[in-house]
């Protein structure tokens, strides 16, 4: 079905070894450390070495797998951007926070075992996603009990909860940092996603909330860049794209596109820059970067993202252009997550985690 696409996807590496479906997945931005987390309550690290030469392709091998203590499912993995402490979502209601007790300077994974240094208690029931903001001084977390949390990360694994948010109507199923400010969105099965800034004088509070998706909103990924944009991927089988209109002290968001082209619920998307923009202020097209979806129809799809400035008097407009797809990525099995490589030198390879319990590396070849 891809024979006119301009790209094409070439498996890397299939990581096998979860007992039990992988539900997530997250790159480590500083080192070369690829986490996978399962129904089976383990983290699985991998390390890859860079390839020696342009074109060349990565080597991935299993460093260790942790044994979290969770008691039930580990249903998200975030790392902090040094790289240094890795965050685990339960569906204990926990959240804990790992570091290595011997670390490597080196650029390599360490030697050292992997130690829970602090678990976060406060959700009342199914932790669905936690992430790190870009400055790794804030972490939040979501649940099934409708809220979303904002903690404070201090020295020494230490952790304060500065605000719990009730806005959602329904479980909520996905957090995430805007890349350079402190906005945080969250997705949730209400069909909505909120927007949350810190006022300075008071609390935490909901500054917008986007409607649209006719069902449960299942993951978020902002324009890496700027964060001028945000997408949303959907049970209702669409990926929305929207703008964030500029002006003034609100935030508002407007939808800029609607994407339909899988057959199912799609269930992660990941943004990332692409390797050689194709930017022209002379055209008036801003490559935005490469989306990757997937979900339940177990096909992965790859689009360009272009913003197009025809008029400097209207708002500027999104295209989407399918560069690459695979069919059956991960054989008759449901995809639940996908996430682009955040290393330099790294920037066409992602990778997938399914029911079949692995995680499968990926290059966009163009």
């Amino acid at each position: 079905m891809d024979v006119d696409l301009p790209g094409k996807i070439e498996l890397v590496a299939d990581l096998p070894g979860h007992e039990d479906r992988a539900w997530h997945i997250a790159w480590n931005p500083t080192r070369h450390l690829l986490a996978s987390c399962s129904a089976d309550k383990t983290v699985r690290l991998y390390n890859y070495t860079r390839p020696n030469e342009p074109g060349g392709l990565p080597n991935f091998e299993l460093n260790t797998s942790i044994a979290t203590g969770h008691t039930k499912t580990v249903r998200a993995v975030a790392w902090s951007p040094s790289g240094q402490t890795l965050a685990t979502a339960s569906f204990d209601a926990n959240i804990g926070i790992w570091a290595q007790d011997d670390d490597d300077d080196d650029g390599n994974a360490g030697g050292g075992e992997w130690e829970c240094m602090s678990l976060l208690e406060g959700h009342e029931t199914e932790c669905k996603s936690v992430a790190y903001s870009s400055s790794g001084t804030l972490l939040a977390s979501c649940s099934r009990d409708k809220t979303v949390w904002i903690w404070e990360v201090h020295p020494d694994s230490d952790f304060e909860c500065m605000g719990v948010l009730m806005e959602h109507s329904q479980d909520v199923k996905s957090v995430a940092w805007h890349p350079t400010e402190e906005i945080l969105a969250s997705a949730s099965y209400d069909d909505t996603i909120k927007l949350y800034l810190d006022d300075p004088s008071d609390d935490w509070f909901c500054a917008a909330t986007l409607t649209g998706h006719s069902s449960t909103v299942w993951s978020l990924a902002w324009e890496p860049e700027r964060g001028q944009y945000l997408a949303s991927s959907s049970d209702d089988h669409t990926i929305r794209i929207w703008r964030r209109i500029p002006g003034g002290r609100d935030i508002k968001f407007e939808c800029a596109a609607v994407i339909e082209a899988h057959e199912r619920s799609v269930y992660s998307i990941s943004w990332c820059q692409s390797p050689s923009k194709a930017s022209s202020a002379e055209s008036g097209r801003k490559d935005l970067g490469w989306l990757a979806s997937t979900g339940g129809d177990g096909t992965v799809l790859v689009w360009q993202i272009v913003e197009l400035l025809e008029n400097p008097e209207s708002s500027p407009k999104i295209e989407h252009r399918l560069l690459a797809r695979l069919d059956a990525a991960h054989g008759v099995h449901d995809l639940n997550a996908i996430a682009w490589c955040p290393r330099a030198g790294m920037e066409s390879i992602f990778a997938t985690a399914g029911d079949d319990g692995h995680t499968k590396v990926w290059k966009l070849v163009q």
